[in-house]
């Protein structure tokens, strides 16, 4: 299957579907503290879905257990939500998407458990302002490489390394539809970008080496040194001018 365009009236859906992505993010990164479980914010997730109208998408996909992926300090992606214990210093990757009236929305931020040290606080920084260059990049004409090459240049300008193994993606009724977003590439390379595509973009940034491990639970994946990862992701829609992004409030 190629790249598919969505209508003006799709994206208005993956719109709203964002947007309340968005809300039920910002709901979750004002509880996390030090001291709670991180179960508590999938029952959240689970809870805040269900008053504005929409499905979490992560659980049961490929057997996901949770609503929500929650991967803390050294976890890059698929945390399982249960009984760990969150302290003070953490950082939490929060990754969250939903289905609203047919179509998906996905988004991810990382947040401080309390006080966290320079280094991490840098590190997150970083990871956000990847994320934005990448999304700079994403207008009419040119080439999904150009976002690669962005989000890697700029956390590499930074001293960090992006994670290779995973990757951003198309979306729209399906939660991964084509093409795969790599966060690292060369610019003028691949698919021309043209109005009407929605694609979500997720730079994962490690402090230390890009490679990474999976582990025991075949879900959770770390960063292979042990160094601290940060994740940030937006759905965006390409549009005749700048791109816009969709999972905001």
């Amino acid at each position: 299957m190629g790249i598919i365009i969505k209508s003006d009236r799709e994206i208005a859906v993956m719109r709203q579907a964002g947007r309340i992505v968005a809300t039920i993010l910002g709901i979750l990164s004002k509880q996390v503290r030090p001291g709670m479980k991180t179960r508590e914010l999938d029952i959240i997730a689970s809870r805040e879905s269900a008053r504005l109208g929409a499905k979490p998408s992560f659980k049961g996909y490929r057997g996901f257990p949770a609503n929500l992926c929650v991967s803390v300090n050294d976890e890059i992606v698929h945390g399982i939500p249960g009984k760990r214990v969150l302290n003070e210093g953490d950082i939490v990757s929060l990754d969250f998407g939903v289905i609203f009236d047919g179509f998906q929305g996905d988004a991810a931020v990382t947040v401080a458990v309390g006080e966290i040290s320079p280094q991490a606080r840098q590190l997150l920084e970083a990871t956000q302002a990847a994320l934005n260059a990448g999304i700079a990049a994403a207008y009419p004409g040119a080439r999904l490489g150009d976002i690669s090459a962005a989000i890697q240049n700029y956390a590499e300008s930074k001293g960090y390394s992006v994670v290779r193994e995973y990757t951003g993606h198309g979306i729209g009724r399906e939660m991964h539809e084509e093409p795969q977003i790599p966060n690292f590439g060369q610019p003028g390379t691949g698919p021309v970008l043209k109005k009407g595509m929605t694609l979500a973009l997720e730079p994962m940034v490690n402090i230390g080496d890009w490679r990474t491990r999976l582990g025991s639970d075949h879900w959770v994946v770390f960063t292979a040194d042990g160094s601290l990862s940060a994740h940030f992701e937006h759905t965006i829609a390409i549009t005749e001018a700048e791109p816009e992004v969709l999972t905001i409030v």
